[in-house]
């Protein structure tokens, strides 16, 4: 397979990019897109072939899940329940942003859920209108991409889109909050929080 590469710019996407990705998602591909933290690799999550694809290649074990990427707070509620009000608060004060929360899901389990803070990848999903989940751009054990050309090191005909919108800005995972209930715990230090102004 050959991986396609379109270049874009970040503040001002062509939408004719941003349709090319999320045709290709809609149709079962996987496409390395942007976010503020590292490149992820972004599938629909409802395609059981794509999300079998995307766990081979990232060699990930099959039964550990990807965390799912939203671009509107009120959709939490499409796939948690039981949110904690401390949850809430975690969400007002830090999304969209560097922090991905685990909360309890509506069959008993937990689901991760995150909103990035990239113009790009907050594009793409609304376009897409799937149930996106976007892991890091790399192997297992390797370091997350911060361009498009590591990303590609390890995953060049892999995929089938890669998205290039520059350096990541941020360069670290995000922050893993369990707020599925008490107590609210940390379950991977990422990136550092900053509030969002209230103005």
């Amino acid at each position: 397979m050959k991986t396609k590469i379109i270049t874009i710019d970040p503040q001002q996407p062509r939408k004719a990019d941003i349709k090319e990705a999320a045709d290709i998602l809609r149709g079962g591909g996987l496409v390395i897109i942007p976010t503020e933290t590292v490149y992820g690799i972004a599938a629909d999550s409802a395609n059981k072939k794509t999300i079998e694809r995307l766990s081979e290649i990232k060699k990930r074990p099959k039964d550990k899940p990807f965390s799912l990427h939203l671009s509107l707070k009120k959709d939490v509620e499409k796939y948690a329940t039981d949110i904690l009000p401390a949850a809430y608060r975690l969400m007002d004060n830090f999304w969209p942003g560097p922090l991905t929360l685990v909360l309890k899901d509506k069959n008993n389990g937990r689901v991760g859920l995150r909103i990035p803070d990239h113009k790009i990848a907050l594009a793409i999903i609304r376009e897409a209108d799937v149930v996106m989940v976007c892991p890091s751009a790399n192997l297992a054990g390797d370091k997350p991409p911060q361009t498009v050309d590591e990303a590609l090191r390890d995953l060049k005909g892999l995929v089938d889109l890669a998205v290039d919108a520059g350096k990541t800005t941020l360069g670290k995972e995000s922050t893993v909050v369990d707020a599925s209930g008490f107590p609210v715990t940390v379950l991977r230090r990422g990136r550092s929080l900053k509030k969002k102004s209230r103005g």
